[in-house]
């Protein structure tokens, strides 16, 4: 994810919030009762960034769809490769005549 990406879609989500809430609260009615102009501007700016904001999402959460497909890869590989040591490092360690022996039962 880019950082310019996500710094713009943050701004513009908020300019789709504090622009219709600065113009509801311009009203007389909203003057009085500014929780209900958060209300109505939430909804505003909800609807404005459905419509208009889907390029800019569509960035910020393909990059970072990116990233975590980059770490996962790269984490799995990483890991299955340490327990996989783990694991022969144990196997080994529990064979008592040779790499094709079988481990002993435990004893009752």
């Amino acid at each position: 994810m880019r950082a310019r990406s996500a710094l713009v879609y943050t701004v513009l989500r908020l300019l789709a919030f504090l622009v219709p809430l600065g113009i509801l609260l311009l009203f007389p009615v909203f003057q009085e009762l500014p929780w209900l102009a958060a209300i109505f501007a939430a909804l505003i700016g909800l609807s404005l960034s459905t419509l208009f904001l889907r390029r800019p999402l569509d960035k910020v959460t393909g990059g970072l769809a990116e990233r975590r497909a980059q770490r996962a890869t790269t984490g799995r590989r990483t890991g299955a490769e340490t327990d996989a040591d783990a694991e022969d490092a144990v196997v080994d360690a529990t064979r008592t005549d040779g790499p094709d022996a079988e481990p002993e039962a435990p004893r009752a």
